[in-house]
């Protein structure tokens, strides 16, 4: 499967199938469990967030330390030659 196919069928979900994922949900769980769930999953959300920005932040601080490539590094000053000896 590829990913376009995995995320067709998100599209399809409108409020009437989103009602019955709620009901079966609410039937697994119970009224009890619920805000159990709905706590972990806000937790876990914000976790990934927060690891999303970090990764994030790394990126944009690799890019701004890489050198344009555009402009070439400075090559070292090469020594001069010793003068040959006066005869």
């Amino acid at each position: 499967m590829t990913g376009t196919s995995i995320l067709a069928f998100i599209e399809g979900i409108g409020g009437p199938e989103l009602m019955m994922i709620l009901f079966v949900v609410l039937v697994l769980f119970g009224g009890q469990k619920l805000p159990e769930l709905a706590k972990g999953l806000g937790k876990s959300m914000r976790e990934f967030k927060k690891a999303a920005s970090g990764v994030e932040e790394e990126f944009k601080r690799a890019i701004e330390e890489t050198p344009d490539p555009e402009t070439p590094p400075r090559a070292p000053a090469r020594k001069a030659p010793p003068d040959p000896p006066a005869s």
